[in-house]
């Protein structure tokens, strides 16, 4: 809450949380406005927290995703940007705004559900290329596959915008991730995505948990190993295209925000996926108001704020990995 409101606040236009408090309260439960600058209402209502509020969806999308991928695969490096999710993402996002794809039965969903189907293909691809590769199905040969299909996605998404005319500004702002200029609709977009793929995710808390000492233990508990992984499959790779769809790529929440919450709360997924989601909105929040303020009034992409965090904490992680490997 506290970023939600410092985000609202902090800007070209500083507005107290006071004034921040009584507009939302006005527009959520009718509420009288008394002493309030009509222009903040506009500012608030109509620019900022609708900014704030898909920042945050689109955070703990991410962050879920990553938590679930990585109890799934019992490795802190696993979340949709190392998997290929968020390039598969990605390449179907561009495919919409490149070839003007509309879907007459989706209408305005076209980007997300088109997003998401490409989130979904690219998941199973990496897994099926994984078991033709080992059929054993190492973690670390699941990771290399996956980077090697975002490496791959990424050159399609390239070779689209070197023939792209009108579109490629578009198409650019969009790869390197932002939440400016996308107001309500971009959260009706996302949030029934969210709502039922984070509820899915918390529902498989205790198999998740089960999962993590390994599949056989699992299944000698009573778990349906096989039935569980294509539900967190899916249902990660649905949020992950959702947040792609409305926000472009932005690595590292489902990386950094996890592995933090794991190492202060620990691996319980009961605690670890709803903490995980409440940190990756506070997170992007925050990362969306540097974008917006640390070079003002012009403004970075939101995706290269995660990334200048997320990178060098993908390096400590993997080498935190590499000694505990060589001490045991």
């Amino acid at each position: 809450m506290l970023a939600v409101f410092t985000g609202i606040s902090i800007g070209t236009i500083y507005i107290p949380f006071k004034d921040i408090a009584v507009l939302l309260s006005h527009h959520l439960f009718g509420t009288a406005l008394q002493g309030i600058d009509p222009s903040f209402d506009n500012i608030v209502w109509k620019i900022r927290f609708p900014r704030v509020l898909l920042a945050g969806l689109v955070g703990a999308s991410l962050a879920v995703a990553g938590a679930a991928f990585q109890g799934l695969l019992r490795n802190p490096l696993a979340d949709p940007y190392t998997l290929g999710v968020s390039s598969g993402a990605s390449v179907g996002a561009v495919m919409v705004l490149f070839f003007n794809i509309y879907l007459p039965f989706f209408g305005g969903f076209t980007l997300p559900i088109v997003s998401i189907a490409a989130a979904i293909v690219t998941i199973f691809i990496v897994v099926i290329f994984t078991r033709l590769i080992d059929r054993s199905m190492k973690v670390e040969t699941i990771i290399l596959t996956g980077i090697i299909f975002s490496s791959f996605l990424g050159s399609v998404i390239s070779l689209m915008i070197a023939l792209t005319g009108e579109e490629l500004r578009q198409i650019i702002g969009w790869l390197l991730g932002s939440v400016s200029m996308r107001g309500w609709d971009y959260i009706q977009l996302i949030f029934p995505f969210f709502l039922v793929g984070t509820f899915v995710l918390i529902v498989q808390a205790a198999e998740l948990n089960a999962m993590s000492f390994g599949e056989e233990k699992a299944q000698h508990l009573g778990v349906n190993v096989r039935q569980k992984k294509m539900i967190i499959l899916i249902t990660g790779s649905m949020l992950t295209g959702a947040a792609v769809a409305v926000s472009g790529t932005i690595g590292f929440v489902g990386l950094v925000i996890p592995h933090f919450i794991r190492l202060l709360w620990g691996p319980d997924h009961r605690h670890l996926l709803p903490l995980s989601a409440l940190a990756g909105a506070g997170f992007l929040i925050l990362a969306d108001l540097v974008s917006r303020t640390i070079i003002s009034p012009a403004e970075l992409p939101i995706g290269v704020i995660t990334s200048i965090i997320g990178a060098p904490v993908f390096a400590v992680i993997l080498l935190r990995k590499r000694w505990k490997g060589r001490t045991t």
